[in-house]
């Protein structure tokens, strides 16, 4: 379990906020919008109205000595900043911004974030990759250039083996686990020799333009 400070209860961080609890994270969520903490408040370990902008403000409600900060201030890329240099002042070591412009992640990236989150622009590479290709079910982009795609496994697959198919050197990706649909059971070391059959999944991992020459197999 991680002590967590989630700055900014919009429908971003409210939706993490409580994702995390459930998980059994203990949760501290900030924002200084009365209504923004009392919906979440019988949800998250803490809910404070406060400014997240501010160390000590943060430091009275719990956040020093966190794990992790997640700072999610809507349109207010100074309140952003201000934000990130708080956490940084209270020495929380992983700190996630999110953020609304490519301008505002360069501009969080230089303060040494652990990482930023563009919901909508995230989405939409989603969504159009899996539009794409019928096979491509999901979709998770990792860091520019490199992502992980969920897909069906394609005809010419069926009854063969990781082993058998290599598919490391043969098209330069990883298969990093292997969803049975019908068992609904995910192998997270999948077994190098087992017949992967048609209503198995396969996630794979590599380079976009490696995936997108996988996706097309089907």
């Amino acid at each position: 379990m991680k002590r967590i400070v989630v700055i900014g209860l919009g429908n971003f961080g409210s939706a993490v906020a409580d994702t995390l609890a459930r998980k059994g994270h203990d949760v501290i969520a900030v924002d200084k919008d009365q209504e923004a903490a009392d919906r979440i408040a019988n949800r998250v370990a803490k809910a404070v109205v406060g400014d997240g902008t501010e160390p000590d403000i943060l430091s009275e409600v719990g956040a020093r000595g966190a794990d992790v900060a997640i700072i999610s201030t809507g349109d207010d890329v100074t309140a952003s900043v201000l934000a990130i240099l708080a956490a940084q002042d209270l020495k929380i070591p992983e700190i996630y911004v999110k953020v609304i412009s490519t301008p505002h992640a360069r501009a969080v990236d230089k303060l040494g974030v652990t990482g930023t989150v563009f919901p909508e622009r995230d989405t939409g590479q989603r969504l159009a990759e899996s539009l794409g290709s019928a096979a491509v079910l999901n979709y998770v982009p990792l860091s520019p250039g490199f992502s992980v795609q969920e897909m069906a496994v394609p005809e010419e697959w069926i009854g063969r083996s990781l082993r058998e198919l290599d598919l490391r050197n043969a098209h330069q990706v990883s298969v990093v686990a292997v969803h049975d649909m019908l068992l609904d059971e995910v192998s997270g070391v999948p077994d190098p020799d087992a017949r992967l059959k048609d209503s198995d999944t396969l996630f794979i991992a590599g380079t976009v333009g490696n995936l997108q020459k996988i996706s097309r197999l089907r």
